[in-house]
Order: structure tokens, then sequence, then C-alpha cells
């Protein structure tokens, strides 16, 4: 049974978290905060539905299986959970996804400031747990925000005129890998500076011994000499380009999960961390789409 309610703009909807989260679409949440049973600590009936522990983390990792499915490849996940089950529960998320942090809710009070301390046979729970997890390019099926991506794309588009400069001097004479290797000692950096997708621009010294090489094949060859350039020139150009791909680059951050955190935000080495301004401090919503469960 599905019950809604309309609070402003947003909608909230009462149902059963694992039937609910199939009817949305792949890709489609943003931030999911849940809270889910944490089995056996609770006495009502909904913390105690379980046959055991193993029937328990199979449901559990039914959910995770959808949160994976409707998160966003930029999303983020924050997961409740007690200290019992914490370990199985963050070993059982790394299949699917890539746990951040391990945060600790230390509550300042609760039911073990009036027990017998002496009878105990094992240090009282006094935390809970919140896993900050996002998505990684995992064994299931890679989930990509496409900043990498787009970041390399962007560098080889921005970066054209040199990497042409050199891929086409290279081309016209010929040269092969062995010879820049014995010219300038230098293995494996042919790929680099002749390459496109980890291309560098070579240092004075490499690009005098590259330019004293090809001016000999090129006499060699009766060809016109490449690689003529002045290097303090190409150290210049690079310089624009480079200033030109940063500058670009910033308007892909969007791509990139979020995350942020305010000056309410306590460090572990306060010795607490206060619940809802870890949250607050860490998620900022910005008009997005949240799945919750209880």
């Amino acid at each position: 049974m599905i019950n809604t309610v309309k609070i402003s703009s947003c909608e909230l909807i009462n149902a059963d978290c694992l039937e609910f989260i199939q009817t949305l679409p792949e890709n489609s949440v943003d931030l999911i905060v849940t809270d889910p049973p944490y089995f056996k600590v609770k006495p009502e009936g909904w913390d105690n539905q379980w046959e055991g522990d193993d029937d328990y983390l199979k449901w559990l990792d039914q959910c995770l299986a959808q949160f994976w499915r409707v998160l966003k490849p930029a999303g983020s996940l924050y997961l409740f959970c007690g200290h019992r089950l914490a370990s199985d529960t963050e070993i059982m998320m790394r299949e699917r996804f890539n746990v951040l942090n391990h945060i600790i809710w230390a509550k300042p009070s609760g039911r073990w400031n009036g027990c017998n301390k002496e009878s105990l046979r094992a240090y009282f729970p006094a935390t809970e747990r919140i896993l900050f997890a996002e998505h990684y390019q995992g064994p299931y099926r890679p989930k990509d925000d496409g900043y990498v991506a787009q970041g390399r794309e962007l560098k080889q588009h921005v970066m054209a005129p040199l990497i042409s400069y050199f891929r086409d001097a290279r081309k016209s004479l010929g040269i092969t890998s062995k010879q820049i290797a014995e010219a300038t000692g230098k293995k494996n950096m042919a790929s680099h500076w002749f390459g496109t997708s980890q291309w560098q621009l070579p240092n004075e010294g490499n690009y005098n011994k590259l330019q004293a090489l090809f001016a000999r094949v090129a006499a060699e060859k009766h060809q016109r000499g490449e690689l003529e350039k002045p290097h303090h020139q190409l150290v210049s150009t690079y310089s624009e380009l480079n200033r030109q791909y940063t500058e670009l680059l910033s308007e892909y951050k969007n791509l990139r999960r979020y995350f942020g955190v305010t000056a309410q935000f306590r460090t572990p080495m306060s010795g607490r961390i206060n619940r809802c301004s870890t949250i607050q401090g860490n998620i900022r919503a910005k008009n997005r789409q949240k799945c919750c469960s209880r």
C-alpha cells in the first residue's frame, strides 16, 4: 500500500521501500539517505522480521542492488546501520559501491549511563554508524560520472595544435620509436611526445635531440625539415592552451559527485560527531530527488 502526502513542492511517500524503489527508473536519484532496520535492536516486529543475520543481510543486499540501479553515476549514498552488523554491511556495500567514509555517530547520553558497568561482559553500544558511499567501476556494471572521460577528451581537443605538430612531423619522415629512444635515451617517451591520450611536451633538452634527429633524417631523405619551431615558442603556446584547458575543465565539474561541508561540521578529533551537523554538512540537496527508507 502506498500513501502519498505533498508538502509544498515535495512529495512524501509512505510505502515498502524495496517494493516502491523498483518502480523508479534507472539513474534517476541524486541522493539516497536510508535508515533501514538494524535487526534485533528494537522490540517491535518490524525490526525482528528476519530469521537470522544471513536472512537480514540478504534482504539488505536486495535493497543495495536497487540503490545501485536508481542512483545516478554522480550520486551519493548515506546508509545508517547499527554497530553489531556494521562490518558485514560495509563489506557487502563494497561489492557494489565505493565506501568513502565510515562515520561514527557518538551519542552523549543513553541507557548505558544508568547500567551496572561491573556486570557488563562487553562494551555497551554507544554509537551508530553512517556509511557514505559513491558509485565505482566495479565488477557488476560500470557507472562513470563522465568527469574523467570529458577531461581527457577536452585536453586532447585543446592541445590539438601541438599534438598535430609533433605527430605530423613524425609521420612525414617515418621516424620510428626506436630512433626516438636512441636519440634521446628515453625508451618509453615516444608515445607521450607523439601520441594523443597521454601527450606531454618534451623539455628543452629532449626537444633539441629530437630536432637533431629529424633534421638528419630529413637531409637523408631530401625532404623538408620538421620540428623547426624553437622550444620557447612551443612553451608559450602550451601555456596559453593549458590556460584555456583549465578554464574549460571547470565547466565539467558539475558532472562530479557533489560534496561540501559547513563550518558547523565537527571532525573526529573533537571526540564526537553530531548527527545533524554531519548530515547537513555533507549533503546539500539543491533541489535533488531523494529516496529515503526506514
